[in-house]
């Protein structure tokens, strides 16, 4: 292994595709031991004792992503003086130097090289380290004058021709600050074992503070208070996230790999504008978005992709193909319920550009598994004959008419043209072991995918989907205001009922997901938190669901891995 020396040139900053400007404008309110041994140095590390009080710091942390076979993506931001705060834009050049090593002493260094932190980047930086091992911890820091950021781990993707035996991903989507605390975070984080974390997206949300479900409570304060818009506003709410001890401890202990749905820029966003956003009284779209993907790319581990875009693909050695998309930049407006328009061959969710992609992906793929990070359900889903008073909880979380037709258009049984593309393109290649993981939906699923569901299960499988509940945001006890477990006690086995590919559906509960590969299943536990509001939520296995090589269904397995 060889040191390399890095520039400022290894400041990611991606150019903002710009879209049109149509938009609608009704908006929507709703829609460890491990870890302490690896947060030995303090989160947020001070300045030593006796230097002056302009002392650069690292208040948010530090994060890794993105693993490659030879190497991994490493992010920081350094506040070089106090009035340097996110989304200032003020502040001097600070240079920030990075190490790498095999142990967390830092005594056996492998790669070492510094940057440019400087306020047109919002004082954050990422190094894109290369010539790393395959399938290796690796232990990381950076520093600034006098202060030395927290030590923290991350790991290697294995070499693409690995034969590899099994891999471990935390799986996480959803988090409202001001709903609650991050546990789910922390208990993943005290695992120990993940070789990388997926992040389906809503990683931050752009509300104002009390304009989203909280059950009326708003538990803790995001920053801004107002609904974030411009550039400034971004950074400052993604600053905000990075301040959450288990979000950083999550960071620290393992590689993220993430992509976002509508709330890193505004709800229910296509590529022309967003529900709630309100063309001239909140500026240009196309500036919102910019400013938004500027923002997130600065403060966000990930590498961008085409046009600065999340799709992108990662190969874990033979065992597992990991194809990311980007279900917001590409995509048609959401059609009103009802008109028909949901099957235009015209409409889009992904874009040509990117559904050909992912067919490519899939098709050439010599990998056990095709797992694709997937913001919204792929699953169709039909809501049935829910009674009106779940019914109409049901149809503001999933911007369902309240009089109940069984239809999403935010996700893809509003864009069925492309759906029944993807899954034509599976069945004529014999394509097998896909697996969506997914996100958005604010409950947790285990689906079938199948190529008809009105014929299901004699119409056969594609696929099958892992859904994860939200880590904080509203689901459907709360939004009904009832206890835990009431709603879906009844909800589930009408859902279930009206869609015979869904094994299981919690309305109910907050959480995150464990998902264990190996080449003969991949299997994903459910855990659930006690409570969003309680720092100190305990977690619990709820359920555990796998698919075996082959199969393409899902069946239940009644233990954890």
């Amino acid at each position: 292994m060889t040191s390399r020396h890095r520039s400022s040139e290894e400041i990611t900053a991606a150019p903002a595709e710009r879209a049109g400007s149509r938009t609608p404008s009704r908006r929507a309110v709703v829609k460890a031991a491990a870890a302490g041994a690896v947060l030995a140095a303090p989160l947020a590390a001070a300045p030593p004792a006796g230097a002056a009080d302009t002392a650069p710091a690292f208040l948010h942390g530090v994060a890794s992503g993105d693993p490659l076979p030879d190497g991994v993506l490493l992010w920081t931001r350094v506040t070089p003086v106090p009035e340097a705060v996110p989304g200032s834009g003020i502040g001097p050049d600070t240079e920030v130097s990075w190490v790498v090593a095999t142990d967390k002493a830092l005594t056996n260094v492998v790669a070492k090289g510094s940057l440019t932190a400087t306020a047109a980047s919002d004082h954050t930086v990422k190094a894109d380290i290369r010539g790393l091992a395959p399938a290796t911890d690796y232990w990381y820091r950076f520093s600034a004058g006098p202060t030395d950021s927290p030590v923290a781990r991350t790991r290697t993707a294995p070499a693409a021709d690995a034969a590899v035996t099994g891999l471990r991903f935390g799986v996480v989507s959803c988090a409202n600050w001001e709903a609650g605390h991050f546990s789910a975070y922390r208990h993943l984080a005290a695992r120990g074992d993940l070789d990388a974390w997926l992040h389906l997206g809503d990683y931050i949300y752009e509300y104002g503070t009390g304009e989203y479900g909280t059950r009326d409570t708003v538990v803790r304060q995001h920053a801004p208070a107002h609904e974030i818009v411009t550039l400034a506003d971004y950074r400052t709410r993604h600053a905000r996230y990075k301040t959450d001890p288990d979000l950083r401890a999550l960071h620290a202990v393992a590689p993220v790999v993430a992509i976002w749905d509508d709330h890193e820029f505004a709800d229910n966003t296509w590529s022309g504008g967003a529900e709630n956003h309100t063309e001239g009284a909140e500026g240009a779209w196309t500036a919102r978005q910019a400013a938004a993907k500027q923002a997130y790319f600065e403060w966000m581990p990930v590498r961008p992709a085409i046009a600065g875009t999340t799709y992108r693909r990662l190969r874990f050695g033979k065992l597992v193909d990991l194809s990311l998309l980007d279900l917001r930049s590409f995509r048609s407006q959401q059609v009103a319920l009802g008109d028909g328009d949901v099957d235009d061959p015209d409409r889009t969710v992904t874009g040509r550009a990117q559904l050909d992609w992912l067919k490519s992906n899939l098709r050439s793929s010599d990998a056990v598994w095709r797992l694709v990070g997937n913001p919204v359900m792929m699953s169709p889903f039909a809501v049935g004959s829910l009674p009106a008073e779940l019914l109409r909880p049901l149809a503001e979380l999933l911007g369902l008419p309240k009089e109940g037709l069984a239809l999403n258009t935010d996700q893809w049984d509003g864009y069925t043209d492309d759906r029944r593309e993807l899954l034509a393109h599976l069945r004529a290649h014999a394509v097998r072991n896909t697996v969506f993981l997914t996100g958005d939906i604010h409950m947790a699923w285990a689906n079938d995918v199948p190529y008809n569901a009105a014929t299901y299960p004699l119409s056969g499988s594609a696929a099958t989907e892992f859904v994860v509940t939200s880590v904080t945001s509203d689901n459907l006890d709360d939004l009904v205001k009832v206890p835990e477990g009431a709603v879906s006690a009844v909800a589930a086995p009408v859902i279930r009922a009206a869609n015979r590919h869904v094994h299981w559906v919690d309305t109910d509960r907050h959480g995150y997901g464990v998902l264990d590969v190996t080449a003969e299943r991949a299997q994903m536990d459910y855990y659930v938190v006690s409570d969003r509001t309680d720092p100190d939520a305990r977690s619990t296995w709820a359920r555990s669901y796998r698919t075996r090589s082959g199969t393409q269904r899902v069946e239940r397995v009644y233990s954890p891995v």
